[in-house]
């Protein structure tokens, strides 16, 4: 386990900023407590001299001034040192979640389907949260300690060439504790991570599936469940503070030895008046910050292993080259900025899905064209307007429809199966906007048939919503982006498996109009008033075979 991982160095520019930060202010310190150190001895040295004459010599004043100014240069440099530590804490952890999502985006869904999503949400989580002790604590210790340990020896060795000699030999021996603890708790600390793990998977599972544990009665028995992961998280933690307890009990023993080395020796030469005053007074204040450094940086070491493990679980994800970026479909835009292409059009489409392909699709759909994709559920719909997005490996060529200059991403809007509602209003929901237009989200409600205020605050995950009002309000945020944008693209994903009859009437209609207006529309559905309300339907059977036809006149539509 490296006491600094480079790949953090490598993709944070913040943590490479911080570590020559908390250099430049360890360096502070250390100049700092050298000044200490030499005042105590001068102010020590001139109160027996002045003992001696019977007067108190005139530079005790500017000794005293030396080593208060002194103390509050430290303290100025230590109160730095932790402001920079929870800046650079606060702005990592922001930086390496924004990376993993965009390489998790990247990626697309077959990537986050070979994971666990609620382990990933808990190493984004609470896991670098954890890095806040390692941003707090360990690395300005190291960085102080690779500056301090130096200086300080050079400090002594100027005052005491002995004393220096007796600390380097001493020394070593807390690095070879700090490595022998370090193999101990490896395995440990490797555990308490996985247990972490556990308890948040087993904690968001059990949320996510609260409505079909309640529907069947089981939802009393996941109490156990996370109760009995919560007791094996407890004594985990438990075991590792005693181990760290342990660890910093047998680095201060090495250290005080060590110290009472430098002291016994220090003490038989002023018996004997080899050393001076001032030089075994400067040597013994600065012998235990010596080892305090090394010291220090061995037990925050410990304190922060579940940020280390942590920022390594998602250092691996962001330095994977074995991982590739799925192939997305050739797609193709019109020949000119300015000459809009016509239509949708797929040309050989193919979907690869867990073993298997799903089409070849072929299929041209002008603008104005409500296409549904009907089958069996897990027969492809949804993989298929995945890989139209580009976000699935896929063979053959996708031409949509639109201007050239501008991004597929501009020209398409897209309407999951889930509503993925978030805590706010309606009408932020639906604009996806801290600034909601109202009128036009007033316009998109009324469209699917949600009469309801925009101003209505809406709960985490939609609640307070039933099911078929939450997809109502999706749909309406595809309207209203439809509206806003005039994407030529709408694609929807079982826009009605939660409605009733009279309630999805009322989103076909919409969706008619919407097609009416310009649009090509791509409803993925199994429910027959859909797949009667469109003008081309893309028949996907449990085989991953698809069969192509048209519900209008071939003046209206090719195929």
């Amino acid at each position: 386990m490296k006491p600094l991982d480079p790949r953090l160095l490598r993709l944070s520019r913040t943590a490479r900023g911080f570590v020559v930060a908390a250099a430049g202010t360890g360096a502070v310190r250390t100049i700092a407590t050298i000044a200490i150190a030499w005042a105590i001895a001068a102010a020590v040295t001139q109160v027996v001299d002045a003992v001696r004459a019977g007067a108190v010599p005139a530079t005790f004043a500017g000794t005293l001034a030396l080593l208060g100014g002194a103390f509050l240069l430290r303290a100025v440099a230590a109160w730095a040192t932790d402001d920079l530590a929870a800046r650079a804490g606060a702005r990592v952890k922001s930086e390496l979640r924004a990376s993993v999502l965009r390489r998790a985006a990247d990626r697309g869904p077959g990537w986050l389907a070979g994971r666990s999503s609620a382990g990933f949400a808990t190493t984004l989580g609470p896991g670098l949260d954890a890095l806040d002790a390692y941003f707090g604590r360990y690395l300005p210790q190291l960085a102080l300690t690779a500056v301090a340990t130096p200086l300080l020896l050079v400090a002594i060795g100027l005052g005491d060439l002995t004393s220096a000699v007796v600390i380097v030999c001493a020394m070593p021996v807390i690095p070879v504790f700090m490595v022998l603890i370090g193999l101990a708790t490896r395995s440990l600390q490797q555990r308490q991570a996985d247990a972490l793990a556990r308890l948040g998977g087993a904690f968001t599972e059990a949320v996510e599936g609260l409505a079909t544990l309640k529907v069947f009665g089981r939802a009393r028995r996941q109490v156990g469940r996370i109760g009995q992961v919560t007791d094996e998280y407890r004594q985990g933690t438990i075991g590792v503070l005693r181990l760290s307890f342990v660890s910093g009990f047998a680095l201060e023993l090495a250290a005080s030895l060590s110290v009472a080395l430098v002291a016994v020796s220090i003490g038989i030469r002023l018996v004997d008046g080899s050393l001076g005053l001032g030089a075994a007074m400067f040597v013994l204040v600065l012998a235990p910050e010596a080892f305090a450094p090394l010291r220090q940086v061995g037990a925050d070491f410990h304190a922060a292993q579940d940020g280390v493990q942590a920022s390594q679980a998602v250092l691996d994800v962001l330095d994977d080259p074995d991982v590739p970026v799925p192939a997305a479909p050739d797609t193709v835009a019109a020949a000119g900025v300015d000459v809009p292409a016509p239509a949708l059009v797929l040309a050989g489409l193919r979907v690869h899905r867990s073993g298997t392909v799903v089409g070849p699709v072929d299929l041209t759909a002008p603008t104005g064209t409500v296409v549904a994709l009907s089958g069996p559920s897990g027969s492809g719909k949804s993989s298929l307007i995945a890989a139209i997005r580009g976000l699935l490996p896929a063979d053959g060529t996708v031409t949509v429809p639109g201007r050239a200059d501008l991004p597929v991403l501009d020209r398409t809007t897209w309407v999951d199966q889930r509503p993925r509602l978030v805590r706010g209003t309606v009408a932020e929901n639906v604009a996806l906007s801290a600034q909601p237009d109202t009128a036009d989200v007033r316009t998109a409600l009324g469209a699917v048939g949600l009469g309801v205020d925009p101003g209505l605050p809406v709960g985490s995950g939609g609640s307070g919503f039933s099911g078929g009002q939450a997809q109502r309000v999706a749909v309406a945020r595809g309207l209203y982006r439809a509206a806003r944008l005039g994407t030529p693209l709408v694609l929807l994903d079982e826009p009605t498996s939660a409605l009733d009859a009279e309630s999805e009437a009322q989103v076909v209609a919409a969706l008619r109009r919407l097609a009416d207006a310009g649009a090509v529309v791509v409803v993925a559905s199994h429910r027959p008033a859909v797949v009667a309300a469109a003008d081309v339907v893309v028949a996907i059977r449990a085989s991953g075979s698809v069969a192509v036809s048209s519900q209008r006149s071939p003046q209206e539509v090719s195929a």
